[in-house]
C-alpha cells in the first residue's frame, strides 16, 4: 500500500518541528544550568562548546573535551551524507565512521549525565531519563529552583572572585617603578586549556630592594616555580618586570647575564671535576666577549667562595650532598647575577649543612644583590631571611600574593608564630590547611591600597 505523499511530507514537517522545538528546549535547559554554575549563558548556542563547558560544570572535564569534538565531526559527517555521492567509496566510510561516533557519542554523554547527577546531588540512575529525554531534564534542573549544584567545581573565568576591580587598580598603582632592584607587576599569567583560559597566577605587585633575601612561600600548586620562571622572563607573563629599571622581557639578552637561576635538581656530569664543571659553566655562562684570564679569576674566586677551592681536583661523583648542591649554586653564581633564584637549594641537606648553605647566601645577599630562595623548610633558617612572599590559591586555584614584607610582620600579620602555620593558614582544607586564603588575599591588598 503507497502512503500518499502528501501524508509523507506532513510527518516529515511535525518531525523536523518536533526536532526544532527539541533543540531550543535543549539549549534554554542548558542556559539556565550554565547560569547556575557561573557560566556565560551564550556558551548553550555554540555546537559542541556546549558540551565541553557541560563537562565542566559536571566535574567531568575529559567527557566534555570528547564530546566537543564528537559534536562538530557528527556535523562534518551528517553534512556529508546529506550532500555527497551514495554510491562512492568515502560515502560508505562516512556512514561506518558516523556510526562508530554515535556509540562514543551514547558512551560519553552516559558518563558525563552522571556526574552531572552527582553535582545537583540526584541518584545516578536518573541518568536514563537525561538519556531519553534530555531538552525536558535540561529545562527543569535549568530553570526550576528545586534543582541547585551541591557540588562545587573548577569553573575559569575572567571574573575575580576576591577583589573589585577598583582594587586591583590601586594595588598596581601602589608599585612604584625604581631605579635599583627587582619591580615585579605582574597583571595575570595564564595558559590556554581547549576553549578556556585558565589563570595560574594573578595580581602580583611587590619590589625588592638590593642586599635582600627573601623567602618565596606557598603550598603545593600556589603558583612559586610558575612566578619564579615569569620574573626570570623564562615563562614570560602578562607583566613588566624591571631588574635595575631595565625590562627583563624586552632587553632580556642584555639582562640574562644579572639573573641566576639554580633548579632543584642538578644537571651535573659525575666524571668532570669540579673546576672543569666551573670553567665549563663560565664558558657557557658568561658572554663570549670576556678574556681567558678574567674567567681564570672567575672560578678561583668562586670555588673560594663557596669553600671548594680545596675540592678543585676532585670528581663531581665523589661530592657529598652539601658539597654537590654548593657546585650547583656555584655555576649560576660564576656570572656575578645581580638577582640570584634558587628553588629549593637545601632540598636532601640536613639540618647543619642547610644552615651553612643559607649563611652563604645571606653573604651574597650582603654584598648588594636579591637572593629569592623556594624551601619546603622555611622555619630552618628564617632568622638570615629579611623578608618572606605568601603566596595562596583562590577559590579558582589561580595562584595570589597573600602577603610580601618582613618575616616578623608576616607573624604579626597571620598571627602565627612560624613560617609553617602560616603556610597551614593559607592552605586549601582539602590539602589539611585552614582555607583562609581569600580572607589573606584581601587583607594584604586592602593594607596596601591604604598606604
Amino acid at each position: 500500500m503507497n502512503v500518499p505523499v502528501s501524508t509523507f511530507d506532513t510527518a516529515l514537517t511535525l518531525i523536523l518541528i518536533f526536532l526544532f522545538f527539541a533543540e531550543i528546549t535543549w539549549i534554554v535547559g542548558i542556559w539556565g544550568i550554565f547560569r547556575k554554575f557561573g557560566v556565560k549563558g551564550w556558551w548553550a548556542l555554540i555546537p559542541g562548546g556546549r558540551k565541553y563547558w557541560l563537562g565542566r560544570c559536571a566535574g567531568d572535564i575529559n567527557s566534555g573535551r570528547v564530546l566537543c569534538i564528537i559534536d562538530f565531526l557528527l556535523l562534518f559527517c551528517h553534512s556529508y551524507l546529506l550532500f555527497g555521492d551514495e554510491n562512492s567509496t568515502p560515502y560508505q566510510g562516512v556512514e561506518i565512521l558516523t556510526m562508530l561516533l554515535a556509540i562514543g557519542y551514547f558512551i560519553y554523554s552516559w558518563r558525563l549525565y552522571s556526574r552531572l547527577c552527582v553535582a545537583f546531588g540526584k541518584r545516578r540512575w536518573q541518568v536514563v531519563l537525561w538519556i531519553c529525554f534530555p531538552s525536558i531534564m535540561a529545562l527543569i534542573w535549568g530553570w526550576s529552583d528545586k534543582y541547585q549544584p551541591v557540588q562545587k567545581v573548577n569553573i575559569y573565568s575572567n571574573s575575580d572572585p576576591v577583589l573589585s576591580v577598583q582594587t586591583k587598580k590601586a594595588l598596581a598603582e601602589s608599585v612604584e617603578d625604581q631605579k635599583t632592584g627587582l619591580v615585579v607587576r605582574l597583571k595575570y599569567r595564564a595558559v590556554r586549556d581547549f576553549l578556556t583560559r585558565r589563570y595560574l597566577l594573578r595580581d602580583i605587585y611587590l619590589s625588592i630592594d638590593p642586599g635582600r633575601m627573601v623567602l618565596l612561600l606557598g603550598g603545593s600548586g600556589a603558583g612559586k616555580t610558575t612566578l619564579v620562571n615569569a620574573i626570570i622572563g623564562y615563562e614570560k607573563a602578562n607583566a613588566k618586570i624591571l631588574l635595575n629599571d631595565k625590562d627583563v622581557y624586552s632587553d632580556y639578552e642584555l639582562m640574562k647575564y644579572d639573573i641566576g637561576f639554580v633548579p632543584q635538581l642538578d644537571l651535573i656530569r659525575g666524571n668532570d671535576t669540579v673546576m672543569q664543571t666551573l670553567i665549563d659553566a663560565a664558558l657557557l655562562r658568561l658572554p663570549t666577549t670576556v678574556p681567558t684570564k678574567k674567567i681564570d679569576e672567575s672560578v678561583k674566586e668562586t670555588l673560594e667562595k663557596f669553600g671548594l677551592y680545596s675540592l678543585r681536583y676532585n670528581l663531581v661523583e665523589k661530592l657529598s650532598g652539601g658539597q654537590r648542591k654548593r657546585l650547583s649554586i656555584a655555576m649560576e653564581y660564576i656570572s656575578d647575577p645581580f638577582l640570584f633564584v634558587l628553588d629549593e637549594p637545601d632540598s636532601g641537606l640536613d639540618g647543619v649543612v642547610s644552615r651553612d648553605l643559607f649563611k652563604r647566601l645571606r653573604a651574597i645577599a650582603d654584598s648588594g644583590k636579591i637572593v629569592l630562595v623556594i624551601s619546603h623548610t622555611p622555619d630552618r633558617a628564617i632568622d638570615l631571611f629579611d623578608d618572606v612572599i605568601v603566596l595562596a590559591k583562590d577559590s579558582r586555584r589561580t595562584g595570589r600574593l597573600a602577603y610580601y614584607g618582613s618575616v616578623n610582620d608576616a607573624r604579626e600579620f597571620f598571627e602565627r608564630p612560624t613560617m609553617e602555620q602560616i603556610l597551614q593558614c593559607v592552605n586549601q582544607k582539602d590539602e589539611g590547611g585552614e582555607g583562609r586564603a581569600e580572607e589573606f588575599i584581601a587583607k594584604y591588598a586592602e593594607r596596601q591600597v591604604a598606604k
